[in-house]
């Protein structure tokens, strides 16, 4: 039961996004919801509603806010993480991104294959940066940080 059943991104203030960008949210989003691990730890001697959890993400302040309620919309969590961190390796993910959409276009499948292989490393990348900043706030498993950072990256391109 611990785990994301309900994903919303607060896209609404940000430009309509290009049919890659689109395409990665809508992958990310279904392969979150059929398979995750999203555990919130107690903290400060307090009950934590268990879950499944919708959780909202969006950019407000300049910050990554995740907003966790439960199936019943009872307030489970909600914490605030600094951007600074994922700025680098966001850039970078969207540069490599580009390369392999290009690359797909034009070029053979070995050269193709390199470029994925530095994108999924830049990937893996996001993803453990997500993992330590959510440390004592939400427990995730890689694939899920995975995702959540690719949804970061959505979140990212308008802003």
């Amino acid at each position: 039961m611990s785990r994301i059943s309900h994903i919303e991104l607060d896209d609404a203030n940000l430009p309509p996004p290009t049919p890659e960008i689109d395409q990665e949210r809508r992958v990310a989003m279904f392969d979150l919801l059929e398979a995750n691990s999203f555990v919130l730890p107690a903290r400060d001697d307090r009950l934590v509603p268990s879950g499944p959890y919708h959780v909202g993400l969006s950019i407000r302040d300049k910050r990554l806010v995740f907003d966790v309620v439960t199936e019943e919309h009872e307030k489970a969590a909600e914490f605030h993480l600094s951007l600074s961190p994922f700025r680098q390796v966001v850039k970078d993910y969207f540069q490599i991104c580009k390369s392999y959409f290009d690359a797909v276009k034009s070029l053979p499948p070995s050269q193709i294959e390199t470029i994925d292989m530095a994108r999924r490393g830049i990937h893996n990348e996001g993803a453990r940066i997500l993992e330590e900043r959510l440390d004592g706030k939400a427990e995730v498993d890689a694939d899920t940080a995975r995702r959540l950072f690719t949804l970061i990256c959505v979140l990212h391109f308008g802003g």
